[in-house]
């Protein structure tokens, strides 16, 4: 693999985690977090969402194996719930019911919010098609991305204004809509 393609992998990687944790898209949320409790620690929720990120990566097959399910398998499934997923992001619908965080602790922020159930599905349906230091790099990108947005949240939700907002996740839905495609064509022919 050259170094030009991986650069490519780790771009198509950074752009699809970017999309799933959608963390532009829960600025209303951080805002609302902040609000209620009045501090956010931005750089502990990161490397918590980091730890559980990269634990899952290289510990969620093993889990997979011990449930009789295979990576590829799992692959197509997280490939169906990226397309629910980007389904909700472009037609501004919920089809997922989520509780809103009362508190701005580790354990809403860094899991729920930032590696929830699509974050790491997609992580291991990245690992089934890309190499891991590339998807490794994909989620250190993507961590920094969150610390920003948690330590500016408030800033780049007056400069974006909620419909700067809302036209950002469309367009992330748009591109997310195309990676589950992908992911999902390229996986289910392994499993025949």
């Amino acid at each position: 693999m050259t170094f030009l393609n991986s650069l490519k992998d780790i771009f198509t990687i950074t752009m699809t985690l970017f999309a799933v944790i959608d963390i532009i898209g829960s600025i209303p949320i951080i805002i609302t977090l902040r609000a209620k409790t009045g501090y956010i620690q931005s750089g502990k929720a990161a490397i918590t969402a980091g730890i559980v990120m990269i634990l899952f990566l290289f510990f969620g097959e093993g889990m997979l194996n011990f449930l009789g399910v295979t990576v590829s398998s799992f692959a197509v499934a997280g490939a169906l719930f990226i397309l629910f997923f980007a389904i909700e992001m472009i037609l501004g619908v919920s089809l997922f019911k989520e509780s809103e965080p009362e508190t701005a602790s580790i354990v809403p922020l860094a899991f729920p919010l930032v590696a929830g159930a699509g974050s790491l599905t997609t992580i291991l349906s990245l690992r089934a098609q890309y190499a891991v230091v590339d998807v490794i790099i994909g989620i250190v990108i993507n961590l920094i991305l969150v610390y920003i947005v948690l330590k500016y949240s408030s800033y780049i939700e007056r400069i974006l204004g909620r419909n700067g907002i809302s036209i950002i996740r469309k367009i992330f839905g748009i591109i997310l809509l195309a990676i589950a495609i992908q992911i999902f064509t390229t996986n289910i022919k392994t499993m025949f």
